[in-house]
């Protein structure tokens, strides 16, 4: 019986094994278009962001402002962005109590949409095209629940995934940077 299941184990994976090598020496042309564009991942992202308050109390509120600066000699035409907590804060949420909850985008009362119609809700609401040289920032406004935990060791950050286009969408960048938060401490 043991053998019979080791033959089945085998002739199950060996078709994948072999397909890989087949599969690496389909030519370059036949990729779809939209991965045909030139990645330029070695770069920085051009986003940066402030946060208007180092430390808020519970029952404060913080606004972060993201900007965007287009460093390439030719406009960014897209851009996709996605800002959520960082793995330390989704702990202190679990575990130590923080509460927070987002309250308003571009001075708008949450929940209303913030984002292009290419990122769809919370991500990047960039003015597009972004002219080289040129910046386009937007804000996210953030309150910390008035019975929310407190502490010198609680913070409320975030991380973004960023991608753009630009020379007419045949040259991306993409990656992770971080995104200004705050410290919540007790009043």
């Amino acid at each position: 019986m043991r053998l019979t299941f080791l033959k089945r184990a085998v002739r199950a994976v060996l078709p994948l094994l072999l397909a890989g090598p087949l599969l690496a020496a389909v030519p370059a042309h036949a990729a779809p278009a939209h991965r045909a564009a030139a990645r330029t991942a070695s770069l920085p992202i051009p986003v940066t962001s402030v946060s208007d308050r180092a430390t808020t109390p519970p029952g404060g509120s913080f606004t972060t402002t993201v900007t965007l600066t287009n460093p390439h000699d030719t406009p960014i035409r897209f851009v996709f962005q996605t800002v959520q907590q960082t793995y330390a804060t989704t702990l202190d949420v679990e575990y130590a109590g923080l509460k927070y909850t987002a309250t308003a985008c571009n001075g708008v009362p949450y929940p209303t949409v913030c984002g292009n119609p290419q990122a769809g809700g919370r991500g990047a609401l960039f003015a597009l095209p972004l002219a080289p040289g040129a910046s386009t920032s937007y804000t996210l406004t953030y309150t910390i629940a008035p019975d929310s935990a407190c502490g010198e060791a609680l913070n409320v950050s975030f991380y973004s995934y960023v991608y753009y286009e630009y020379q007419g969408g045949a040259a991306v960048n993409d990656g992770l940077t971080g995104v200004a938060g705050t410290q919540v401490r007790c009043p």
